[in-house]
């Protein structure tokens, strides 16, 4: 097995732009003329997944990790971050692999070093061309103190970055457009992508809109095209569904509405059948509704119910594993349900006082409920199945920074990303733990800081060179900036 790093590197184009003004970067945890790849030590291990009964749905051998690595850490690696196809392959000289006819022979990632170099190297190509550096040496330096970061792992990139940034750059590997945008950093105008990966899909928090319309764009069936854009490149997406009309609520020809549960079943489905980066754990989505919609109460008990019906499946013999039959028969398990709380529903919650459910097509008064029989209703579902969660609607948007743009209906899969619809978020996560010092009880700010400023280029590098799901989230994108470093 060849521990040398081999691959081999694809540009568009060699107009990289320095100036005075461009960032500069000095050393912290690399050296001058040493690879940061040859500041660790490196062994082979395996990767394997079981089912339950033993059999083995996944293994990789020789699988080249630090030795420093835990086997969690290596298993996260090889089952879900590796590409798995379209890699050349080198022989253990270093030597390209080709077939009969002379042509690359391809396969998966099988090191670290090759994850890093792809990952540090795009964030740095994208930053030559577009002037981010003062020089060549600046650009070097960038790249190698993010591959030391990385193999270290003093820091981590969201998931789609793992995925997707730099299989273009790094291997060549591309597809067909799948509907994505990108603001075009050239000229400012906003571009259908032409490809699949040249600009990747580096961000894992999205916030989408969604109208009252069923077949339009922006209406209810085009964000279930939008989700899935987002799941097949291991991204997670949340939707505020308050605009949609009730059960029973009059459709403009005459008919009435099925209903807001008739459609998040829907969702659900397309979600479970798609994943997020075709892997094995659920796609990731947020369905935010409103306190006061006047299906509110059936959103509530929708996964109670359901869970009570896979047990019912369970004691009848059915297979438990969530991948069984009794989850996959059941709706409402690929995602994470909140209900948005105002000021004034706490106030008539505290005074005991009644809460009007109103009509989404002319806000009328549907139906009138004890405002506490609702909180208790989603108290006594979170006991039971950990959904709902609760959103502080007043308090967030008395917060929010960008107010005069609009106010902010809902956040990503897990809340830590909360701002404006059609907007997206890309993060990273410093890894604490390398920065303190448990002998001297001393926590290095000098190095954290440092760490923050590269961090937060590679995640502005990140928007500049990024494409998304909606003409609508692009523009923002680019507008507005949105990145997350925790």
């Amino acid at each position: 097995m060849n521990t040398t790093l081999a691959t081999k590197t694809f540009v568009l184009d060699n107009n990289f732009k320095y100036s005075s003004e461009g960032l500069r970067f000095a050393r912290l945890f690399t050296k001058d003329n040493v690879s940061p790849f040859d500041m660790f030590t490196y062994e082979l291990r395996s990767s394997v997944i079981r089912e339950t009964s033993g059999k083995i749905v996944f293994e990789m051998k020789e699988v080249e990790v630090p030795t420093t690595w835990s086997q969690v850490a290596t298993d996260i690696l090889a089952q879900k971050y590796f590409r798995k196809a379209g890699v050349p392959q080198y022989n253990a000289d270093g030597t390209l692999q080709v077939t009969v006819d002379g042509s690359p022979v391809l396969g998966p990632e099988h090191s670290m070093k090759q994850v890093a170099h792809r990952l540090a190297g795009t964030w740095r190509y994208w930053g030559e061309k577009y002037g981010y550096f003062a020089s060549a040496q600046d650009a070097q330096v960038f790249y190698d103190e993010l591959v030391f970061m990385l193999i270290s792992q003093r820091v981590a990139p969201n998931s789609p970055q793992w995925f997707n940034t730099g299989l273009y750059w790094a291997y060549g590997i591309n597809g067909p457009s799948q509907g994505h945008y990108y603001v075009n950093p050239d000229n400012g105008v906003l571009t259908a992508s032409a490809d699949s990966y040249s600009h990747p899909q580096p961000h894992a928090c999205f916030i989408q809109s969604i109208k009252d319309d069923l077949v339009n764009e922006g209406g209810i069936m085009d964000l279930w095209i939008r989700e899935a854009r987002l799941f097949k490149y291991g991204s997670g997406t949340g939707t505020n569904f308050s605009n949609l009309r009730g059960t029973g609520e009059k459709l403009s020809g005459g008919g009435s509405s099925s209903g807001l549960m008739s459609f998040l079943k829907i969702g659900d489905r397309a979600a479970g059948a798609i994943k997020s980066g075709g892997t094995t754990r659920r796609a990731a989505k947020m369905v935010v509704l409103n306190i006061d919609h006047p299906d509110v109460e059936e959103f509530i008990e929708w996964k109670v119910k359901e869970e009570k019906k896979v047990a019912a499946l369970i004691a009848a013999g059915y297979d438990s594993a969530y991948e069984g039959e009794a989850y996959q028969t059941v709706s409402g398990q690929n995602s994470n349900n909140s209900v948005r709380v105002t000021q004034s529903y706490l106030e008539a919650v505290e005074n005991n006082k009644d809460w009007n459910l109103t009509g989404r097509r002319y806000g009328e008064v549907v139906k009138t409920v004890p405002a506490r029989h609702l909180w208790d209703k989603i108290a006594s579902a979170a006991w039971a199945c950990a959904d709902p969660g609760v959103q502080f609607d007043t308090n967030i948007n008395d917060w929010h920074t960008c107010p005069k743009s609009g106010t902010i209906n809902a956040s990503n899969p897990c809340s830590e990303y909360m701002f404006l619809d059609d907007t997206a978020c890309n993060l990273a996560s410093i890894n604490l733990a390398h920065y303190y010092d448990i002998d001297t009880l001393s926590f290095d700010v000098e190095d954290f800081k440092y760490t923050t400023r590269i961090w937060t280029v590679v995640l502005e590098i990140s928007i500049l060179m990024a494409q998304f799901p909606s003409k609508e989230i692009a523009q923002n994108s680019y507008m507005f900036r949105t990145l997350g470093l925790g």
